[in-house]
């Protein structure tokens, strides 16, 4: 019997840890690194907690060294998809129907391990694979991951206990169920705690979930799914699919049992995703809720009040960090003529200062970007900026992929604010900066506003409290996160829940609340305590001064009629 009101552990946000130089977690680290690389594992799909190898595999590798071969995983279609549909409902009603603080326990014991000996693991395979800095992967695969974890318990409890009011003689009560069907997860190379959250979510509502991960990004999915396996998630309720995307997806999309999709990635696969739902949305059981965060064009725009220092360190963190490989990173500069000279100097020299390598060398602050597709697709952006006669590139440009996926750091000044690196996703080392006269910044706000079709993140840089004030204002719509004198990324879960509109995606605010109300399915129950045992109302009965007007027209009726016989007699 469990007669107790559970109150889940009130979460804090992880410490972040510096590795400092001769500490022991940089040791400890750096040893796990060495025995990540040493044999190259193999990947198999899970699939109701099975292990599935389908013999059809991929290389993954690491980006910064892509001689060298990490692991080998299994590739799945649509045979998988089907098996793993059917192990997701298998699970599925046992996974409902477990207390909710069970379903939390699993998460938070998740947490806990990721916290403790788990860290390295986790850290080590996304620095590997993903080529992510020590303190990016620190950042994102450790205590933004174990923040997801722990803050979506607490925002759980706080939907539960979410309950609407009650008269009297009446007991209301709200029920959050889990959607009926399977969840779609579709997650990103970039960031490891996304491509485990976006699963890892709307389990922990009770529903189960079909995942699956960027090839590129695999070899850490790996690793997050055997963790959830030792804090005790049940077989089935995560099922990990690697594959090409339309291999995976186009047959989950056509099941009738999907009941949700939860996405992050390109705009342009997000489209094809919700077209493909539209198109068959009479075969589902319900409408799917669909979930999406699919990029940005970020800006950071400076008054002529800014500190130009701040303004430059803005631009070296919040653009070239992992290699912008942020949808948040920021990539289109608005700064004033009479502080741009200031500006460049001091961007320049940070970036000259910047060392480039692999992530596996502490020193090195950029690594490689993700694999070949990106790097022709970041530097064709490079040519032709370099080939523009209204454009010109103050540092960087170079790059080398001969043993590793590296472009420099690249900044480019364009003399069109309209120019296609303003205006398109590049997702690499690339930054763009127009330079504005300084009593045009009202036009410049609008320009910025109407420039991309995206709005997820943006900042002002300014002393002047009025000219922030006033980019607040102008660029409301133009950022889901906004900053004031701070780089537009470093999202922290708990502080500012992330997400943007326009193309950007659904602005559903992972981190928050806002996201998990996603994957609930509301009923509401009203019981009668005593309930009426007679049909009539008090409105339909007569009112008692018509009563007594009937009654005496009865008796004066009465009395004519007897006077009426007495005469007649």
């Amino acid at each position: 019997m469990n007669n107790q009101i559970t109150q889940t552990p009130p979460p804090d946000n992880e410490p972040v840890r510096d590795y400092a130089p001769g500490s022991d977690e940089r040791r400890s680290l750096q040893r796990r690194l060495r025995e990540l690389k040493e044999d190259a594992i193999e990947i198999p799909a899970f699939i109701g907690g099975e292990a599935l190898r389908t013999g059809d595999t991929r290389e993954v590798v690491c980006p910064h060294e892509h001689d060298h071969t990490l692991a080998r995983v299994h590739m799945c279609g649509e045979a998988e998809v089907e098996r793993a549909i059917e192990a997701a409902r298998e699970a599925q009603e046992s996974w409902r129907e477990m207390p909710w603080s069970e379903r939390a326990a699993v998460f938070l014991r998740a947490a806990e391990l990721l916290a403790g000996p788990w860290r390295d693991t986790l850290n080590a395979a996304s620095m590997l694979g993903q080529s992510k800095t020590a303190h990016q992967t620190e950042i994102d695969a450790a205590c933004e991951l174990i923040d997801f974890l722990r803050f979506n318990v607490h925002f759980m409890e706080q939907i539960y206990q979410n309950q609407p009011r009650s008269s009297p003689g009446i007991w209301n009560r709200m029920q959050y169920r889990p959607l009926e069907g399977f969840v779609l997860a579709i997650t990103p190379f970039n960031f490891t705690s996304i491509q485990a959250n976006l699963p890892a979510a709307p389990a922990l509502l009770g529903n189960v979930t079909l995942w699956k991960p960027a090839t590129t990004s695999v070899y850490s999915a790996y690793y997050f799914y055997k963790l959830m396996e030792e804090a005790g998630l049940p077989s089935g309720v995560i099922n990990m699919l690697p594959g090409k995307g339309a291999d995976v997806g186009d047959p989950a999309l056509a099941s009738p049992h999907l009941a949700g999709l939860h996405f992050t990635g390109s705009e342009s696969t997000f489209q094809h995703l919700w077209q493909a739902i539209g198109d068959n949305i009479d075969r589902y059981h319900s409408f799917p809720r669909i979930v999406g965060e699919t990029g940005g064009k970020d800006f950071i725009v400076a008054h002529a009040s800014a500190d130009p220092d701040a303004v430059a360190t803005a631009i070296t963190r919040g653009s070239f960090e992992y290699q912008g490989q942020k949808c948040s990173a920021a990539s289109r500069i608005y700064a004033p003529e009479s502080l741009w000279p200031d500006i460049k100097d001091t961007l320049t020299s940070q970036l000259g200062d910047l060392k480039i390598g692999s992530p596996e060398e502490f020193t090195n602050f950029i690594s490689a970007v993700i694999d070949d597709d990106a790097f022709e697709k970041i530097t064709g952006y490079i040519d032709t900026a370099r080939e523009q006669e209204d454009a010109e590139i103050v540092f960087g440009g170079d790059y080398d992929d001969s043993t590793g996926y590296f472009i420099e750091p690249t900044v480019i000044e364009v003399q069109d604010p309209k120019d296609r690196t303003m205006r398109e996703e590049i997702f690499g080392p690339v930054v763009s900066i127009y330079v504005y006269p300084d009593d045009e910044y009202a036009e410049t706000l609008d320009l910025i506003d109407e420039t991309s079709p995206y709005a997820l993140t943006g900042g002002v840089f300014g002393r002047d409290r009025a000219a922030t004030r006033q980019a607040v204002d102008a660029l409301e719509d133009a950022a889901g996160n906004f900053y004031i004198n701070d780089k537009p990324t470093g999202a922290v879960v708990g502080q500012q829940p992330f997400g943007g509109a326009r193309r950007s995606g659904t602005n559903d605010k992972a981190g928050s609340i806002l996201n998990l109300l996603r994957w609930t399915n509301a009923r509401s129950i009203k019981e009668n305590l005593d309930p009426p045992t007679d049909y009539e109302y008090a409105f339909h009965q007569p009112d008692v001064a018509s009563q007594a007007k009937q009654a005496g027209d009865g008796r004066a009726e009465a009395t004519s009629a007897a006077k009426a016989t007495s005469s007649q007699e």
